[in-house]
């Protein structure tokens, strides 16, 4: 099949790609990684400057039971060198969210990936797009979990192993899908057998890769023995839009004692649920219900893990 290479971000593309867009996983070159907004200097700014609500800094500590268990933390007073000096070292992953709060290059970037992928994919509009920047300790693994928006991976630094898993049953359940996006459960409590791994997709992203897997499929990721640095870009089409509030109107449904319920993707019953989960999140109602985050760590670049334990306390995003 000939190769097409044009674009400034995406490295290589084949023609039958907007083919299989958002129905199958994509695994593509991309030039991200050679961007000055990624460099030591730049994250270490992003760090300093990121408001709470716009991180999340987690590592896996054994519960009661002896699983392991993701646990939250905060950055504390620490510079943005202390915080990547604590995740080289460390035993931690970092989640920052909206990056171009900080500095609008982020947003720019954000807005010229999708605007190629729109470019080369005929009839596909997205809206409501979100980055975040990972950072992660070598090593590091993060738990199986599902997103609710549209996703891709873009490899900036390290190597990490990502498992792709079908998102339908028993992988991905109607209920837990349902939780998930009504706030009653967080993306990584997604329950989880080994013999899943049976029937994944399983791919090694080096810088400059990237991936693209179809809406709602469940994955988890493990970094080999080096620093890792990834993006990632969400978003949202009319499709995606209507499975959202499909799945919110059936999870309300579900917990009123409702069974054998059906994700509608057109005609009345689409329209109803639609209206349903806009009356219902707008009006603010399912805010209590939403899960808080426990917060039992602080990052501490002086410890052999990166972090030291605290006070627990909550925080609701």
């Amino acid at each position: 099949m000939r190769e097409q290479t044009t674009g400034s971000i995406m490295t290589s593309w084949k023609e039958h790609y907007p083919s299989v867009f958002g129905r199958h996983a994509l695994h593509l070159s991309h030039s991200l990684h050679t961007s000055e907004l990624f460099t030591d200097a730049a994250l270490a700014r992003l760090l300093e400057k990121a408001e709470r609500g716009d991180y999340h800094v987690n590592t896996r500590s054994a519960g009661p039971d002896g699983k392991l268990k993701r646990r939250e933390g905060e950055f504390g007073d620490l510079s943005g060198a202390q915080l990547l000096e604590a995740a080289r070292k460390g035993d931690i992953w970092i989640n920052l969210r909206a990056p171009q709060k900080v500095d609008k290059a982020y947003g720019e970037l954000l807005s010229e990936i999708y605007r190629e992928f729109e470019s080369r994919v005929p009839g596909l509009k997205t809206f409501r797009h979100l980055t975040t920047i990972l950072i992660s300790s070598p090593n590091v693994y993060v738990p199986y979990h599902a997103d609710v928006p549209g996703q891709m991976l873009w490899q900036i630094r390290g190597r990490k192993r990502v498992w792709v898993y079908p998102g339908r049953p028993p992988f991905l359940p109607q209920a837990a899908i349902e939780k998930l996006v009504l706030g009653e459960m967080h993306e990584t409590d997604m329950p989880y057998r080994e013999w899943f791994d049976e029937f994944a997709q399983v791919y090694d992203l080096e810088p400059g890769w990237m991936l693209h897997w179809p809406l709602n499929d469940p994955h988890r990721v493990e970094n080999f023995d080096s620093l890792n640095v990834s993006v990632t870009t969400e978003h949202y089409t009319s499709a995606i839009r209507n499975a959202y509030a499909v799945n919110y109107a059936n999870g309300l449904l579900r917990a009123a004692g409702m069974k054998n319920l059906q994700r509608q993707t057109a005609g009345p019953g689409l329209w109803a649920k639609l209206a349903l989960a806009a009356a219902v999140k707008f009006s603010g109602l399912r805010r209590k219900a939403e899960k808080p985050y426990t917060i039992d760590f602080r990052v501490d670049p002086d410890s052999p893990n990166g972090y030291r334990d605290i006070t627990p306390y909550e925080l609701k995003k």
